[in-house]
């Protein structure tokens, strides 16, 4: 019998975001446990943390864990970013000989390419942080009054693009081990509307959105 202890984390303002809600979660969870998991398993509590303070702050992620080692269940989360967005942390943890964790939406990794992509994702968003302040600085050394309809279009170009990046890696889990294993983009598609994953406006998957899915988790 597979134990699992599930852990989620949202904070206020991620609750409505796509792809980090409960809700985004839940599902991402629910697949793996019917698609990836061995059998027979049980899930033996759900801790969340919903955070308003500071990011060392979840008391749901100690007691969560605490149980993963009184009980030997694996704690399973969604994204690797649920457990931390820091590569030392999730570091630590693979360091617990007491704790083992899966990846819902990365079912076929490893902990050494758990920890690749933790830093790879860090150092991205370090760098993500430097290019904005140096646009912003740039924008005001040219004299752009930063807050206009310039800054609002960026914006929200900028989200659109962070919501397509969040849809993507929602479906990494399915789609890259399955491209890996040399599957066709129309097979990836069937697999995809046969699990149940609509896409970004609620329809059925082709070959096509796919192929742009791919791309998109390529130059992430």
């Amino acid at each position: 019998m597979q134990d699992y202890v599930i852990y989620r984390r949202v904070s206020t303002k991620e609750q409505g975001r796509s792809g980090l809600g409960l809700d985004a979660q839940d599902r991402d969870i629910a697949l793996f446990l019917e698609r990836f998991s061995e059998v027979p398993y049980r899930v033996l509590a759900t801790f969340t943390d919903v955070l308003s303070g500071a990011d060392g702050d979840r008391p749901e992620l100690s007691a969560a864990l605490d149980l993963c080692r009184k009980s030997g269940a694996t704690l399973l989360v969604s994204k690797l970013d649920r457990l931390s967005r820091k590569v030392s942390a999730i570091a630590t943890l693979m360091e617990d000989k007491r704790v083992s964790f899966r990846v819902a939406q990365m079912p076929y990794a490893d902990n050494f390419q758990l920890h690749i992509y933790a830093a790879l994702a860090e150092q991205e968003r370090e760098f993500i942080s430097a290019r904005t302040k140096a646009a912003l600085a740039e924008a005001k050394a040219r004299g752009t009054r930063l807050g206009g309809l310039r800054d609002k279009t960026m914006q929200r170009n900028a989200a659109i693009q962070a919501n397509a990046t969040a849809r993507a890696e929602k479906v990494a889990g399915i789609v890259l081990p399955l491209r890996d294993a040399g599957k066709p983009l129309r097979e990836i598609a069937d697999h995809l509307n046969r699990a149940g994953v609509q896409t970004a406006r609620g329809g059925r998957w082709q070959a096509s959105q796919v192929k742009r899915v791919l791309d998109r988790l390529k130059a992430r």
